[in-house]
């Protein structure tokens, strides 16, 4: 099993100016409250307690993180970036990275350190520059039957992604223009699929679109060996952007 330990940094700085709004007035979705905790705690707890990560960077608002995690040690905060990748650049450079790191963002409060674990130890001996985890929508139904996800239908089943990623940091500033379109368009299929060439349309319109066709093709785009990973964990890909998400894991949270 692989024993490669890494750091993590927690993306955290996304403004609750969207459909979160009616339910929090809480500046920032990080601080959005789950019970009597803020959402980020539950991710920085289940990393704190995993078998691989060491340090961790939460990278958003300082000021007001710093009165729940200031206390905690191997545990620093960084100011976000304009953008996602921006924001990761300053992860990486409050930790001063050079061995793979785990992106992780701040609204996935499902996540348990058991899927944080089987991601990692899934991602093998990390000599590629991106690993990126999907989950089966059947995985996804069995344990959260009508959670609305976003889905792509790929040859080997339908599935939705992740909000985590292994990353090689030497990597980060070379494809942060490409990367950061491609996470602009990731909820959106038929976008994503356009921005990567008509023959990947074609091929997922017919549903014959591969996994490792897809990856040999994003790959390729950013320059990079990028690998997919199958996660039997839905926890990964169920991150809280809209109120019906934010009832689901207050209930299952908070009982």
């Amino acid at each position: 099993m692989n024993r490669v330990k890494v750091d993590a940094i927690i993306l955290a700085g996304s403004s609750n100016d969207g459909k979160l709004r009616e339910c929090s007035d809480a500046a920032n979705e990080a601080l959005i409250t789950i019970g009597e905790r803020i959402m980020v705690d539950f991710v920085v707890t289940a990393l704190r307690e995993s078998r691989y990560v060491e340090r961790i960077a939460i990278v958003g608002p300082v000021e007001e993180l710093a009165r729940y995690f200031s206390h905690i040690p191997d545990l620093v905060l960084a100011q976000p970036g304009r953008t996602a990748m921006q924001s990761v650049e300053n992860g990486i450079t409050v930790l001063a990275l050079r061995r793979r790191v785990l992106v992780v963002t701040s609204d996935i409060p499902l996540i348990s350190p058991d899927a944080i674990d089987d991601f990692i130890s899934r991602c093998g001996d990390q000599q590629a520059d991106l690993y990126y985890p999907i989950v089966p929508k059947e995985v996804n139904e069995a344990k959260y039957p009508g959670v609305k996800r976003t889905y792509v239908k790929l040859r080997e089943g339908t599935f939705t992604g992740g909000n985590l990623f292994l990353v090689n940091p030497g990597i980060v500033h070379q494809v942060m223009q490409k990367a950061e379109e491609l996470v602009r368009l990731r909820k959106s299929p038929v976008a994503l699929a356009r921005a990567v060439g008509f023959s990947v349309i074609l091929k997922y319109l017919l549903k014959l679109l591969s996994v490792p066709e897809a990856e040999r093709k994003v790959s390729r785009m950013l320059g990079i060996r990028g690998v997919v990973v199958v996660s039997h964990y839905p926890e990964v890909g169920i991150d809280v952007d809209k109120p019906s998400d934010l009832e689901l894991v207050r209930d299952v949270l908070v009982s």
